[in-house]
């Protein structure tokens, strides 16, 4: 008798393939129905961030670039669709402006301090100053007061008769200032407070930016003969320009939203060095019950600082390109 072997081989190869197919189509359809349950469990737990997402950003975005098409008053009268009106009485608002100017102003005043200052804070606290957690304690503590009370230790501080502020000036011959009534130097104040209250948190970012700075490199170019000073130039500050830029960028962006201190310092007191934007829309939609044409103003601000956003990236990338 003879056996067709050719003809077992074949029929076990079909069997075996057959198997495979049906395990490959089985192994398939677990892996869709994991993927599946998987992805329910992550749109479980997303779902309460988008819902608060949607409420509390999308939604108030969309609304208030309906309203700033509308004459939407404060009461609740108006809401008629009026079109580019309200854009078109802000472009041509010298309030308007001059509240842009005042809030550029103060952030270039506060900008250049906030980031110098911090830088050389960092660098004493990094290269050796006795006592370093009580230095970065007293650096970093006033960023985590509140503005109510960091307005009001200032206001105390600059307050004509009995201010620490004047007091200086009297050591010195110096006659006393009315610090936050004089128009010519209640920004100055402001932005004196405002330093004082945030730099904190940039001597925060330089001073980890300073200990990932490889030790090595201080070791050889001390090796080479190099100062304290030729390190702070070659290898220190090229080291900490990405930091620098971080910080900058977010400085801007902070300073331009100019409110809190400045409104709290002069007791809510419409200036007309100090009223910032963020000011001007709220006296607009709070004050003169002007809810529509607050929101147009609102969102040409946001397109200055959209505007200011893409320089900056453009600037970066430029940087880094050369580099």
């Amino acid at each position: 008798m003879t056996l067709d072997t050719g003809s077992g081989r074949a029929g076990l190869a079909d069997t075996a393939a057959t198997r495979t197919i049906v395990t490959g189509d089985r192994t398939r359809r677990h892996r869709h129905v994991g993927d599946r349950g998987e992805q329910r469990i992550a749109w479980t737990f997303l779902a309460p961030f988008l819902a608060a997402f949607l409420l509390f950003l999308v939604w108030p975005l969309l609304h208030g670039l309906y309203l700033s098409f509308t004459d939407q008053s404060l009461t609740g009268a108006g809401g008629s669709f009026i079109g580019i009106a309200n854009y078109v009485e802000a472009l041509g608002d010298p309030v308007m402006w001059r509240s842009l100017g005042n809030t550029a102003w103060f952030t270039v005043l506060s900008t250049v301090p906030l980031v110098v200052l911090a830088l050389v804070m960092a660098l004493l606290v990094q290269r050796g100053l006795p006592g370093q957690w009580l230095w970065r304690l007293s650096f970093f503590m006033p960023y985590l007061l509140a503005s109510t009370v960091i307005s009001q230790i200032w206001v105390w501080i600059f307050n004509p008769q009995i201010g620490a502020a004047n007091g200086i000036l009297e050591a010195f011959g110096l006659e006393p200032i009315a610090w936050l009534q004089n128009p010519d130097t209640n920004m100055l104040a402001i932005v004196v407070a405002t330093v004082w209250w945030t730099i904190g948190f940039n001597f925060l970012l330089y001073l980890a930016a300073l200990q990932n700075i490889p030790e090595t490199q201080y070791e050889a170019a001390s090796i080479d003969g190099a100062g304290e000073w030729r390190k702070l130039f070659s290898i220190t500050i090229p080291q900490l320009g990405q930091v620098t830029v971080l910080i900058v960028i977010l400085q801007v962006l902070a300073s331009l939203k100019l409110f809190d201190q400045a409104y709290q310092m002069l007791g809510g007191i419409a200036s007309e060095t100090t009223r910032s934007i963020v000011q001007y829309i709220y006296e607009s939609g709070f004050v003169g019950y002007r809810f529509g044409y607050s929101a147009a103003i609102s969102y040409v601000f946001f397109a200055v600082i959209v505007l200011i956003g893409v320089i900056q990236a453009l600037a970066t990338r430029r940087r880094k390109e050369h580099s």
